[in-house]
């Protein structure tokens, strides 16, 4: 702000007080924008929503909703009088917020046996839904979380069901997930459905792990002292679990082996405490463990024999073990490869033989308190059809032994049932975004490898456009990357829609929460602001965006195929660079009274039709975004020279590059017009200029700035090197021939 302040004093020297003048209006407008915003959060949303949704289609036979509760923002659906159920809104009980950076509002019916009767989306203001995905398909997703049981929920820590994701809308099913079992998990605590009880604040003595404790050094004293707790099931044990189950195809494919044959023999520790782990790992192998462990994490150590692998193969193909799972409380921990190490040799004495020993690591955003009771759930699975699976699980509980730990406080009881902490609502919100780019790994990994090779390309763009042969090879295989990977694989398209919600959220409630949702997006953003700095907007425009790959590569094959080009006049393609710009003042203007209006006038991008659906929309979308592919098989890049919204909001911050990349000569445009006739989309002018705000780097003019066959400038610099080395050479011939030149010389 002082930076600011002084630059405005600065440009104001006849006005000294017109800097704080300035900073107390602005301070007063941040002031009643808070106000406002902490009135509006204070509200709860589930009255405005009561009277738009008739309690029937939350509840079969409901009547009506009775008032709302003052200590809950929940209401008693009716029938007859009697309350059979419990509304609310998703957003009155999590801060979870949507791609757009506003909440996804979910209204919800709960039973008196905490499973979830109704379910109905009511508000939303997600961007691919609005303009891409029919909202049908999302609401229609939505109604199947009827009959969720949140009891099963809160024992799993909220991972007991399967989630069905729409390809192009991961985040914000992701979003409505995390939000309805979240939401519903607190209601049913509050109001003691289905036998769940509030999650009280502790009110006894509180201990923390003792750095001065001893373990034991054999495994038989660790087992029977339960610093390693054990679950050992035979093939009988499990034979007898399936035949409870409801599908007799479980019971019909029973294990042949005797029954007393060990299935599976497991053990499991936290291996993370320093007494535990250098008896079992050995005081090296800790050290190891302790230097891989960030702070606040914990790791497990798991080891078993027997039929079954308690690792399965799940993380060979997804990153994932898929057959255990650690729950403490609400909580859930599920294990990926990244965070997973195998141990060679357990230290302590008399192991037996052990089949498999593994640490896994327990990361520190998952909330895991080592003082508190946990337990790890083992999923064991039958092959019941060719490709179908019946599955159930065995619970193996663990609480550290006290010598591990010691007292620290006693804490005087809370008044309040419920835990109501900020930060665990940030924590929520974190582990959600977290394990989003956890899922994102490959792709994040591979626009990673995009970047660097395009920025090293740029940097050294002076060798690399040496070879025109060279730079198109490498052109049109990043650009074919882009579509296929960064497009149709990943759907990371940028769109003037995110620069739209960036405002949004700037001017309302700012949180970084609903941009990390989407983790390419977020990287690919950054790129962009950097690059503006050194390249302009071409980096992305030219190299990154995906639907601008797709008209690059169509030309060429039309080219290929003889399809004929047309270069506009120079009048009328300048007259129509402007068009672009007002369409994105446009669009702008429009956000500024509703943004869901601005996001539906953005269908001007046909980035949603033909990178995110892949043309698997409406007709008339699909003709559209055809019309422009076909517009581009004749002038190249007609999309990106005059329509593109993204593009010109991108060439105005374009201006203010530090750097001048593109040579030129002093001849450029005057007599010669090579790079201004051959430039894709008429960035140069005909008086030799570049213009930066529609340049896309492409690299083509660098290339016939050292081109030896069409560029004049080098041709004639060709031309007096030779001339000049075939005088030195006739010169020195005659010197040879007369050795009298020689000496007087």
């Amino acid at each position: 702000m002082k930076v600011r302040l002084m630059f405005y004093a600065r440009l104001n020297p006849l006005r000294p007080h017109a800097a704080k003048l300035f900073a107390q209006c602005l301070a007063i407008w941040i002031a009643l924008l808070t106000f406002v915003t902490a009135v509006h959060a204070q509200s709860p949303y589930l009255p405005s929503y009561l009277a738009e949704v008739p309690a029937a289609t939350l509840v079969e036979g409901a009547d009506g909703y009775g008032p709302m509760r003052s200590d809950l923002p929940v209401a008693p659906v009716l029938r007859g009088g009697e309350t059979v159920g419990w509304a609310f809104i998703t957003s009155d009980f999590v801060g979870t917020t949507g791609y757009s950076g506003k909440p996804i509002h979910v209204m919800v019916a709960v039973g008196l046996d905490a499973r979830l009767t109704g379910v109905r989306l009511v508000k939303h203001s997600e961007p691919i839904v609005l303009i891409g995905i029919p909202e049908a398909k999302v609401a229609g997703l939505v109604a199947d979380f009827v009959g969720l049981d949140l009891v099963a929920e809160a024992a799993a820590g909220g991972s007991a069901h399967e989630l069905d994701i729409i390809s192009g809308a991961t985040v914000t099913i992701m979003v409505i997930d995390d939000s309805i079992v979240r939401s519903g998990i607190r209601v049913a605590r509050a109001l003691g459905l289905g036998g769940l009880t509030p999650l009280l604040a502790p009110t006894g003595p509180q201990f923390e792990l003792n750095p001065d404790a001893q373990a034991a050094d054999d495994w038989f004293t660790l087992t029977g002292d339960g610093t390693l707790r054990r679950m050992s099931l035979d093939v009988g044990q499990v034979n007898t679990a399936f035949a409870a189950m409801d599908d007799p195809r479980a019971a019909a494919r029973p294990l042949t082996e005797p029954d007393d044959t060990t299935y599976i023999d497991m053990y499991a520790t936290l291996v993370s405490v320093p007494a535990i782990g250098r008896q079992l790992l050995g005081e090296a192998e800790f050290a190891n463990l302790t230097d891989w462990l960030e702070p606040g994490e914990h790791a497990i150590l798991v080891a078993g024999r027997g039929l079954y692998s308690f690792k399965g193969s799940g993380y060979v193909r997804g990153g994932v073990f898929d057959r255990i799972i650690l729950v403490q409380g609400d909580n859930s921990v599920r294990f990926r490869d990244r965070g997973h190490r195998r141990v060679g040799e357990i230290m302590a004495k008399g192991v037996p033989f052990l089949s498999e020993m593994d640490v896994f690591k327990i990361p520190a955003d998952a909330g895991f308190d080592p003082a508190e009771p946990w337990r790890l759930q083992l999923l064991v699975q039958r092959d019941v059809a060719a490709l179908e699976r019946a599955f159930t699980t065995f619970d193996m509980g663990y609480q550290l032994p006290a010598a591990y730990l010691r007292r620290v406080a006693t804490a005087a009881p809370s008044p309040a049932p419920l835990i109501e902490e900020a930060g665990a609502e940030s924590a929520a919100q974190t582990a959600l975004w977290t394990r989003i780019w956890r899922d994102k790994t490959v792709e994040i990994a591979g626009l990673g490898v995009m970047l660097a090779a395009l920025t090293l390309a740029f940097f050294f763009q002076s060798f690399l456009v040496r070879s025109e042969r060279a730079t198109s090879w490498f052109r049109m295989g990043f650009l074919t990357v882009t579509l296929v990977f960064l497009g149709w694989y990943a759907n990371a398209q940028l769109s003037v829609v995110n620069l739209m919600a960036l405002f949004g959220a700037l001017t309302t409630d700012f949180s970084w929460q609903a941009f990390l949702l989407d983790p390419l997006t977020f990287i690919l953003w950054f790129a962009v602001a950097a690059a503006l700095i050194f390249w302009g907007r071409g980096a992305y425009c030219g190299w990154l965006c995906p639907f601008g790959a797709l008209q690059e590569l169509t030309n060429r094959i039309a080219r290929k195929l003889g399809v004929p080009q047309w270069t506009l006049p120079w009048g009328l393609h300048e007259r129509l660079w402007p068009v672009k710009y007002m369409i994105f003042l446009g669009l702008f203007g429009v956000s500024l009274a509703s943004i869901e209006q601005a996001e539906h006038l953005a269908e001007i991008e046909p980035f949603k039709t033909a990178i995110v659906l892949k043309f698997m929309r409406a007709w008339p979308f699909v003709a559209y975004a055809l019309a422009l592919l076909a517009a581009g098989l004749f002038v190249e890049r007609f999309y990106c020279r005059y329509l593109c919204p993204l593009g010109a909001a991108l060439a105005i911050p374009a201006r203010l590059r530090m750097f001048d990349w593109l040579k030129r000569y002093r001849e450029c445009g005057n007599p010669c017009q090579t790079c201004a006739h051959e430039c894709m989309v008429q960035a140069i002018h005909p008086t030799g200029e570049i213009n930066p705000n529609e340049c896309l780097n492409c690299m083509h003019c660098q290339v016939l700035y050292q081109s030896e066959t069409k560029c004049p400038v080098v041709i004639k610099q060709a031309k007096r090197r030779k001339s000049a080395a075939d005088s030195a050479a006739a010169l020195d011939r005659m010197i040879e021939n007369h050795p009298n030149m020689r000496k007087g010389i």
